[in-house]
């Protein structure tokens, strides 16, 4: 499976951003998709993370009611609708594909996931 996310840039606090992840080759087997961040001097972290194939959404605490992840099957694509930015969301996105199916289990952890993008940098100003 290869990814490749798109959409980042420069906005300011309050503003939105949607990013984009185009998945191909073993598309099918894709189980989770998922969306994580990295700061400057910071570990990744997940950001959200949605079910391929039946849809339901997770999201950290600190992007939810903010942060809407969603999918396109016919596209292959995840999107990452960002709005009322804050400047501690800067960070490079990355988004990630798990093909593990784990009944009742949501990934969460980076080593969850096998596969990833290459990442889009999110900056916002203050």
């Amino acid at each position: 499976v290869q990814l490749q996310a798109s959409g980042g840039g420069l906005v300011q606090a309050g503003g939105s951003l949607r990013l984009s992840c185009a998945a191909s080759g073993r598309t099918f087997s894709i189980y989770f998709m998922g969306w994580f961040r990295q700061a400057p001097g910071k570990e990744r972290e997940f950001v959200a993370a949605i079910n391929w194939s039946g849809g339901s959404t997770y999201y950290a605490d600190s992007v939810k009611g903010r942060f809407t992840i969603s999918r396109d099957n016919a596209e292959n694509t995840v999107y990452l609708q960002m709005n009322v930015l804050k400047p501690e969301d800067t960070a490079v996105y990355y988004c990630a594909a798990d093909p593990s199916s784990r009944s009742g289990y949501v990934p969460r952890r980076s080593y969850d996931y096998d596969y990833w993008g290459q990442g889009t940098q999110v900056t916002v100003s203050s």
